[in-house]
């Protein structure tokens, strides 16, 4: 835990000489949730729950986001992979501490603008489901780095690990409950989102957070992020087996 505090520190620095791009990074996170609040306002004018939803949905996002295809991946095409594992501690450590650091940039970026929102919606949230909702949020923000880091492996294999990540961002952005909330899709649509990750990642801890559950979907929603992210690692380290043999052996 010490070595992660040491990297998060040094990334955390380090974003902070690149604090404008980070800006940029934030707004378009921040821009989604945006459009979803004004669409949804204007199709259910008056729906408390859906402004809600979607107030919560901005600094979930920021929480949660990753970019492995823009630092993992970038390692692996440019070489410096080599250099890390050389190192005496597991790699993907050095790519959590910058997650987080990168996350850290984006909620203290996005927060004056969540707070404003708030006021101009006059939103009231109850602070026991806020409270309840942050293991969710920590759940969600694990299943989306393992998910982009699993994503950003495919740089062992092809120079399109930028496009498929963003492929996954698209099932996230569809079926996370950004473009809509779940419980507004058809119902097909609503069966196979149960059966995906990408609601564990982003809509579970939203919907959590406005009050829009009840207990039994709760227990469901925390029983399915820990199920995936069981899956997720387990899938990880055998693409990382895979990969790093591929790699060093073309480095040899």
């Amino acid at each position: 835990m010490s070595l992660l505090f040491v990297y998060v520190q040094r990334y955390f620095l380090q974003w902070f000489a690149w604090r404008s791009f980070a800006f940029t990074l934030a707004v378009n996170q921040v821009v989604p949730p945006l459009i979803g609040l004004a669409v949804w306002e204007t199709a259910l004018p008056g729906n408390e729950t859906i402004s809600a939803y979607y107030f919560v949905l901005i600094i979930v996002r920021l929480m949660t986001v990753s970019y492995e295809n823009h630092t993992f991946s970038t390692r692996i095409y440019n070489g410096d992979l080599m250099d890390d594992l050389l190192r005496p501690h597991p790699v993907m450590l050095q790519s959590l501490g910058e997650n987080i650091a990168i996350r850290i940039w984006h909620t203290i970026i996005g927060l004056p603008l969540f707070v404003i929102l708030g006021i101009v919606l006059d939103m009231e949230l109850n602070i026991g489901m806020l409270l309840l909702a942050l293991p969710a949020v920590v759940l969600a923000a694990a299943l989306q780095y393992v998910f982009t880091y699993l994503l950003a492996m495919s740089a062992f294999w092809t120079e399109r690990a930028h496009s498929i990540v963003s492929a996954g961002g698209l099932f996230i952005y569809l079926l996370g409950g950004i473009a809509a909330p779940i419980g507004l899709m058809p119902e097909l649509i609503k069966q196979i989102a149960a059966l995906l990750p990408f609601q564990g990642m982003m809509a579970f801890p939203a919907e959590l957070s406005a009050g829009m559950l009840d207990s039994r979907s709760i227990a469901n929603g925390y029983i399915q992020q820990g199920i995936w992210l069981c899956i997720m690692l387990t899938a990880a380290r055998l693409v990382w087996r895979f990969g790093i043999r591929k790699y060093t052996a073309a480095g040899a």
